[in-house]
């Protein structure tokens, strides 16, 4: 069995909590870049109370080694690799490698990680079956999270990882395939026949190949394409303990099976509030168009307290700062969309409404830059890609990062299932009542 990938924090000196008159000494400890956290682990069993922290922003559910996030800065970093330093040299593979296994592959790791995506691509054929049982207007994300869990029956043998070799084929046979899945989630969606992958085709390519070849002319993917695609999916690898990270790990740490965790995964990110962000960013956007309302009018409505409209794809909660992601994405943007699509007016609108909230105080004090969903959603649409298809593009990225974590949770020395606690507001203690005495 191979070493925790998790070293442990360092410990500082504790805090002092005073609580009824009584004093407790509570364990501090330190993360890698500075970040500190008071322990709370016995806080109950000593105390007798709990923490109180809706929506978790100040509670720390884990150490990981996976992902550094400085909101502050805007800083967002890989196994402590800069998110800066993937735009031109990796591809998603060999970041989908760094997640899992902690560090960038070999030239041998790399090629053989990739010829075994390229074997696993396929999925049973009658797995194929099972999209029938779908309607055609089925969200794809249901497709998605139904079959990842399909795919389980289907290898038995992965439900339990013992070693980094197991994990490594669980994880090749997941990456490939949810690919596979995706491209006929959408042929389904629009009653044509599926296309199986091309071995001869890189990850990317054989994506865009399955959802748009048709029997007698194959797609090529554009080199710009490629390139912007793959940066999607490596922007999209990991982000710390986010929503859908948080409920992969949680799955896992009941003892669920690899598929069964990231299959959760993918119902967390099907949310609006999480994967959906850059469909609601396009949404703005061709609101703004086809109303013929000016960015300038739009801002205006957005700073308004009485008013529903929202500016949206600005300033996630993590970030106090630029996310890094949107600078890469907003360049890639600004290259492909006029070559794919021209002059795109939900380009010119975007980079409007960019240039009014950095510069208006009302967004500058709030410190609301734009995220991630801003750019993403106008690059998936150049690309020919459907806003319902959006959030499985997305999980398509977010999946070795899902992986990753499941592993290292699992890995973790005197790991228990993840159980809140609450505090009770309902009635006391209350008499039933037979039903001819109700009110």
């Amino acid at each position: 069995m191979n070493e925790p990938l998790t070293p442990e924090p360092v410990s500082l000196e504790p805090a002092t909590l005073l609580l009824d008159g009584n004093q407790y000494r509570l364990p501090v400890v330190e993360g890698s870049e500075g970040e500190r956290g008071i322990d709370i682990a016995q806080l109950r069993a000593d105390t007798g109370h709990i923490t109180l922290d809706p929506g978790y922003g100040n509670t720390g559910s884990c150490t990981s080694a996976i992902t550094f996030i400085d909101g502050d800065e805007g800083i967002l970093r890989y196994r402590g690799i800069p998110i800066e330093q993937f735009v031109d040299s990796p591809t998603f593979i060999e970041v989908a490698w760094l997640l899992i296994f902690g560090h960038l592959p070999s030239e041998t790791e790399y090629h053989s990680f990739s010829e075994d995506l390229t074997r696993f691509a396929n999925i049973d054929e009658g797995m194929k079956h099972q999209f029938e049982g779908f309607p055609r207007s089925a969200p794809p994300m249901a497709i998605l999270s139904a079959m990842i869990n399909a795919l389980s029956c289907y290898h038995p043998e992965l439900h339990e990882l013992e070693d980094e070799h197991e994990l490594r084929h669980a994880a090749a046979r997941l990456i490939s395939k949810i690919r596979t899945i995706a491209a006929y989630a959408f042929r389904h969606s629009r009653g044509l026949p599926y296309i199986y992958p091309d071995p001869s085709l890189r990850y990317v390519p054989n994506l865009l190949h399955m959802m748009f070849s048709l029997p007698y002319r194959q797609y090529v993917c554009p080199n710009l394409v490629r390139k912007a695609m793959n940066l999607i999916l490596i922007l999209h690898a990991d982000h710390e303990q986010n929503c859908s990270t948080s409920t992969v790990r949680m799955v896992g740490s009941s003892g669920a099976n690899l598929f069964a965790s990231c299959a959760a995964g993918v119902c967390a990110l099907w949310g609006p509030l999480h994967g959906g962000a850059n469909v609601a960013v396009l949404n703005m956007l061709e609101q703004i168009h086809r109303g013929n309302i000016t960015p300038e009018e739009y801002v205006r409505l957005a700073k308004d307290k009485d008013s529903k409209v929202r500016l949206m794809g600005f300033g996630p909660r993590v970030y106090k700062n630029f996310d890094p992601r949107a600078q890469m994405l907003q360049k890639v943007a600004e290259e492909l969309v006029p070559q794919l699509s021209g002059d795109d007016p939900l380009l010119e609108i975007a980079r409007r409404l960019e240039e009014i909230a950095l510069s208006d105080p009302y967004f500058v004090e709030r410190k609301l830059y734009p995220n991630v969903d801003f750019y993403s959603g106008i690059l998936l649409r150049g690309i020919g890609i459907p806003t319902n298809m959006f959030t499985v593009i997305f999980a398509m990225g977010r999946l070795p990062g899902w992986i990753g974590h499941w592993w290292e949770q699992s890995q973790m020395p005197g790991g228990r299932i993840a159980r809140p606690r609450q505090i009770y507001t309902g009635n006391g203690l209350t008499d039933y009542l037979p039903m001819e005495r109700r009110p």
